[in-house]
């Protein structure tokens, strides 16, 4: 029998509950035990555990958030937390953390497997920016909240013959922007990945406009690159990222297109909308497979990587692999984008 602990790192995504019951319900199968540590890391220092049973995750798989709560902290910036993290480790008897989280939460596994805290990371986050996967849980909702905003926008823009920029979130990548642009028919996409130009932009706004297309749906991702004076004060998370909702992306493109262009711009910061609602059909799968797998890795005796999908098929990825990339947006799916400009 193992003694499971889980924990929930970084932003919330659409799925989590679902990745908490399939990691549940695939471990009591197996007679293991599960600790889930409430607030992410925060309850593991702190030793904030309630014992998972299967009443705890009945009913959650269709449910946002998660029931265990969630934290963005970085345990290695106080030493005093790494020995509690430890110390609370042994004291509930732990045969490792099942960490659901994002990019960050790779990085901390892979200190922590250094210092002895074995883990297995499933990469749960919006952004869609962990390296070892093609997808995480989360991604896909928020394309479908991202596609659905720019459906609605479309009206609007088109009766008052606007411009509208959309701003997505995704951090220093592109994914959610690209594929929501793509599936809501934006006229126009950037992000971090590709080299920009206003003018360029602006120049085919113009240009939908002599074909009769009196406006314009621009999809911005909020880690898109502006001026080094723009950029060199922005405020930093406690991981070294800059905080993208200061940045005002969305509201400087929107300015500097509507003096190019002479049309009325108007800015949509979609936010935390992204990362709320109902998980679609993909993510509740994925979780479900993801969830099962990490039990299965760990029943072998297989700790220290992140879980992932390639293609149709589950696959590890040891920390040292992945821990420090990023997995950008694909050139496949970028060259689909440009097919449309």
């Amino acid at each position: 029998m193992k003694r499971l602990g889980i924990l929930c790192d970084g932003g919330d995504a659409p799925g989590i509950n679902a990745v908490i019951r399939a990691i549940s319900r695939s471990a009591f199968e197996r007679g293991h035990e599960v600790f889930g540590f409430i607030d992410g890391f925060e309850g593991l220092i702190r030793n904030d555990v309630k014992i998972v049973t299967k009443q705890t995750v009945s009913g959650i798989l269709q449910e946002g958030g998660s029931i265990i709560g969630i934290s963005r902290l970085n345990p290695f910036n106080d030493p005093k937390h790494l020995e509690m993290i430890k110390e609370n480790f042994k004291r509930n008897s732990l045969t490792l953390l099942i960490l659901i989280g994002d990019r960050d939460t790779v990085a901390i596994a892979k200190k922590l497997s250094d210092e002895g805290v074995p883990s297995i990371v499933i990469p749960k986050t919006i952004d869609n920016d962990v390296y070892g996967t093609d997808f995480t849980i989360g991604f896909d909702t928020a394309v479908s909240t991202i596609s659905g905003a720019l459906d609605s926008l479309h009206a609007t823009a088109s009766t008052h013959h606007r411009l509208m920029i959309v701003e997505t979130m995704g951090r220093e990548t592109g994914w959610l922007a690209l594929f929501g642009g793509l599936a809501g028919g934006a006229d126009y996409i950037v992000i971090p990945e590709i080299p920009y130009s206003i003018k360029e932009i602006a120049s085919h706004i113009e240009k939908r406009k002599k074909e009769g297309k009196n406006f314009s749906i621009i999809i911005v991702a909020e880690g898109t690159k502006l001026s080094e004076d723009l950029e060199k004060n922005i405020e930093k998370d406690e991981f070294g990222h800059p905080i993208s909702g200061k940045r005002m992306v969305g509201y400087y493109f929107a300015t500097e297109l509507e003096k190019l262009t002479n049309i009325k711009a108007r800015t949509t910061v979609l936010g935390y909308t992204q990362r709320g609602g109902v998980p679609t059909t993909t993510d509740r799968l994925l979780a479900i497979r993801l969830g099962i797998a990490a039990v299965e890795y760990a029943s072998k005796g297989l700790f220290n990587g992140v879980v992932g999908i390639k293609g149709s098929d589950v696959v590890f990825t040891p920390l040292e692999e992945s821990a420090g990339k990023i997995h950008t947006a694909s050139n496949d799916y970028l060259a689909l984008a440009k097919i449309f400009f």
